[in-house]
């Protein structure tokens, strides 16, 4: 049809080189409800050929040194933040999210990551020991388990879970799995791997609480709760869907709090004033519209967001799948909205009496990502994080990230670590060396 913009085409990259496929999928852009793309739907025989690639790149890939292989993450990023537009403007379209999200976070942190890795491998040590008596000196070696960049270092292999995922997942020559995703396919790889003894690392789900205590600085805490329960639509594993106010400033923070979440606006992604964009696609929005419904059928009260103010959009943009951010309160902690991942612009509110009491509900759900902390009392701050089960505990922020350290979360929320140390420890093998002189 005159007019028409042609479909972008994604092919696999096997092996240095960008592979057609002989079946693809559609993929829509969340903000129009259009088909935008084709992506290759994958299956063992494109598995079968990037694992073969990467096992031959490996044993000359593994040799290079850490400063050589330093100084090709830091070209990649480079490379990357030479493109942060054309990048930010794809990842929007690809997810949904704002370009202006893209282009200050998104974007300058995979920047950042590949830069901090690229100086982080030039500082590890190892560990060595001596035993005079027995005439012995004992060190150790770290080696690569995975792979990384010339041709077969790096493929990208599209499709779906069950079939490209449980080929490349249940491969006898993958040794590592890093996943980041729901628990139930988690626990599907953990099924799959299994007979291989392969090592996972998992970042799972999180049903992340806020507690706010009377002594917080409100002027801070609204705010930032606002943006941790609504940033990227509530599409981030660490945002806040639980948040416990402390009776006595219980009615003044709801007030506050749905008078600026009113204020968020959701919109086109290229519009530069919107705070939202649309969610991943139709069937999720339809699963976040549903646990809305949940809500209001358990008696609960739905005080700004989906079926109480109106959503207003420009005409390209009516068949996208947007919806408003959605605070929910008089819901009982065993509500479903309460206890289940939701993973969208939804977040229920609810009165808490004392320090034991919400320590104990927090900790009542499956999962244990994150979680966030208000209080200007400098011991009530350290005695509730370290009573949290949770991986990541903020106390008067949110996502504040340092890379040194650990990131993951307990229970559900995943297996392993992410950061400096542990990812360099996850992706390598250790290995005992003992001199007898």
């Amino acid at each position: 049809m005159a007019g028409t913009r042609a479909l972008l085409m994604l092919e696999n990259f096997i092996d240095g080189k960008f592979l057609p496929c002989d079946s693809y999928l559609d993929s829509y852009d969340p903000s129009t409800g259009e088909v935008y793309c084709r992506v290759p739907d994958s299956g063992k025989a494109e598995v079968a050929a990037a694992v073969a690639a990467a096992r031959a790149a490996f044993p000359g890939w593994s040799a290079h040194s850490p400063q050589e292989r330093s100084q090709v993450l830091l070209r990649l990023a480079d490379l990357l933040e030479q493109s942060l537009e054309e990048f930010a403007v794809a990842e929007s379209r690809d997810q949904g999210k704002t370009i202006t999200l893209a282009r200050t976070m998104d974007i300058p942190r995979s920047v950042q990551n590949f830069r901090f890795f690229a100086s982080s491998i030039l500082h590890h040590t190892s560990q060595c020991t001596q035993m005079d008596h027995a005439g012995c000196l004992h060190y150790t070696v770290r080696e690569p388990v995975g792979i990384g960049v010339p041709p077969g270092v790096v493929n990208i292999v599209f499709g779906t879970g069950p079939r490209v995922g449980e080929a490349l997942v249940s491969h006898p020559e993958v040794p590592v799995i890093s996943f980041t995703g729901s628990q139930p396919t988690a626990e599907r790889i953990t099924q799959l791997s299994a007979p291989h003894c392969k090592k996972l690392s998992l970042e799972l789900g999180g049903k992340n609480p806020a507690i706010i205590f009377e002594d917080a600085n409100l002027e801070e805490c609204v705010p930032t709760t606002v943006r941790s329960s609504f940033a990227n639509q509530g599409e981030i594993c660490l945002c806040t869907s639980r948040i416990f106010v402390q009776k006595s400033i219980y009615s003044e923070f709801l007030k506050k709090f749905v008078e600026a979440t009113r204020m968020w606006k959701v919109g086109s992604p290229a519009d530069p004033s919107a705070s939202m964009g649309a969610l991943i696609s139709k069937a999720h929005l339809e699963k976040v519209r549903r646990y809305v419904k949940i809500a209001r059928a358990e008696g609960a009260r739905i005080l700004c967001g989906e079926g109480v103010d109106r959503l207003s959009l420009p005409p390209g943009n009516r068949a996208g799948y947007f919806m408003l951010p959605t605070v929910i309160t008089d819901i009982k902690d065993e509500s479903r909205c309460m206890k289940e991942e939701i993973f969208g612009p939804v977040t229920c509110v609810v009165p808490f009496d004392s320090e034991e009491e919400v320590v104990k509900r927090a900790n009542s759900v499956q999962y244990g990502l994150a979680a966030t902390v208000w209080s200007s009392n400098v011991g009530r701050v350290h005695r509730v994080a370290k009573k949290l089960q949770s991986g990541l505990v903020w106390t008067n922020c949110w996502l504040i990230r340092e890379l040194n350290l650990p990131f993951g979360g307990m229970k559900s929320s995943g297996v392993g670590r992410e950061g400096a140390k542990d990812s360099y420890e996850f992706f390598t093998e250790s290995k005992t060396i003992t001199i007898k002189h």
